[in-house]
């Protein structure tokens, strides 16, 4: 099987599996939340119920631009986990789910609404937050790896990233409790109903645009676990298991986070998410960069 062949199967696969993946883990989040407070919880197909609900619903738009924003957002976002399983350059693959970002705020905000510009706003200063420790991670895989395409990166045969990036892989998951949404960090919308802006940057979107979003996030969330994986895999096949174990430990603590701290307010949100990225991630780059150069690499 010849190379272009095996990238365009990943990316098919990525394209067809991520939203199934995606919703499952969303129902296995759900079912997890409800079981830590004592409750009996959803089934773990919820989450497909409530998008096939979604898509029959009438969907009420303010503008047609609005439609077109979050269409390039879904768009970027799948666009996104192609290029990283197809195994391509991960700053490039950064700056396209960087790019979805901003057309999801540009839709949030063409709406007009005080909530849902109050959630826009709020999503601009966690991407702020959260960017540069993005940006770290990559410079991170370099020096440990040497370059920056995904693929070469998981045929490796040095020692796994994360035991030269264990600083750099505690910031990145420090910032997936803003990714993914969750308590301490839940700032610009909330999965929870006691959020005092309403549902913030979704606020005005219903029917099949809010459908939308959620599968949008299904394709986030797998990229995003796909890059945990990262750190834990090299050319060895066995390294697999390390890669599914992590990300399973990984989410689990972010779930557990989200239900035992309370939302802060998004001074101290910027504030931890900087020092964290300067403190833990930054020194972990620069010791991994004197070693690199000491060691004449």
């Amino acid at each position: 099987m010849s190379y272009t062949v095996k990238i365009v199967l990943c990316i098919v696969a990525y394209i067809i599996l991520a939203p199934i993946i995606g919703g499952l883990t969303s129902g296995m989040d759900r079912i997890i939340t409800a079981r830590m407070q004592g409750r009996q919880g959803p089934p773990l197909l919820q989450p497909f119920y409530d998008v096939i609900k979604l898509l029959k619903k009438e969907t009420v738009v303010v503008n047609r631009v609005q439609i077109f924003y979050l269409s390039i957002f879904l768009v970027f976002v799948v666009f996104t986990g192609c290029l990283f399983f197809g195994g391509f350059d991960l700053l490039l693959v950064f700056f396209a789910l960087t790019t979805a970002n901003v057309f999801l705020v540009l839709a949030a905000t063409s709406s007009h609404s005080p909530y849902a510009s109050m959630g826009a706003n709020r999503e601009m200063m966690q991407m702020l937050a959260y960017e540069p420790m993005v940006l770290l991670t990559a410079v991170g895989f370099y020096l440990a790896t040497g370059t920056f395409k995904v693929r070469e990166i998981v045929h490796h045969d040095g020692v796994l990233p994360f035991i030269l990036l264990p600083g750099v892989f505690v910031g990145f998951v420090f910032i997936l409790t803003i990714k993914l949404r969750k308590h301490p960090f839940d700032l610009a919308t909330s999965h929870h109903a006691h959020q005092e802006m309403v549902k913030g940057i979704t606020t005005e979107f219903s029917g099949q645009m809010f459908a939308v979003v959620e599968i949008a996030h299904w394709y986030e969330n797998v990229f995003l676990m796909g890059v945990i994986a990262l750190f834990f895999i090299n050319a060895s096949w066995w390294t697999i298991f390390f890669a599914a174990l992590a990300i399973a430990i990984t989410y689990f603590v972010l779930i557990l986070v989200d239900n035992t701290n309370a939302r802060v307010k998004w001074k101290k949100m910027f504030k931890n998410s900087w020092i964290t990225t300067i403190i833990i991630g930054a020194l972990n780059v620069f010791i991994l960069e004197v070693l690199t150069k000491g060691v004449g690499v």
